[in-house]
């Protein structure tokens, strides 16, 4: 994943009360989703075309999302509704058949300085 379509993807997240930040790793970016119980979900953070996911507590792996068939086709939306529509209750995650009800939607990260931190790389 891009980075400018994973920070779009982090925003749709985000507007739809998922708490997701942008991951930034050299040279990848992705989306982590932070879950309760001190976990942590990593999105897309290996450079690979499927979307599939590592859950990670204090550095050890505790759970996996297989790769979601299909999903290296997937449009931005239909990226953020699998990240909202994923289970994290099993160490092997699942998709729920709907998506739960959006919550609140929290504030972008970055706020009124967002461009300054990021150097004005937007498009």
């Amino acid at each position: 994943m891009d980075e400018f379509k994973a920070r779009r993807v982090v925003d749709g997240l985000r507007d739809r009360g998922v708490n997701a930040h942008l991951y930034r790793g050299a040279p990848h970016f992705g989306v982590t989703v932070t879950l309760p119980g001190g976990r942590v979900a990593e999105w897309d953070t290996d450079g690979t075309a499927g979307l599939e996911a590592q859950v990670m507590k204090d550095g050890m792996l505790v759970g996996f999302v297989p790769e979601i068939e299909g999903s290296e086709d997937f449009t931005e939306d239909e990226v953020i509704d699998a990240i909202q529509r994923t289970d994290y209750d099993q160490p092997v995650a699942r998709q729920r058949e709907t998506a739960p009800p959006p919550a609140p939607a929290l504030p972008r990260e970055g706020g009124v300085f967002r461009r300054f931190l990021d150097g004005f790389r937007y498009r």
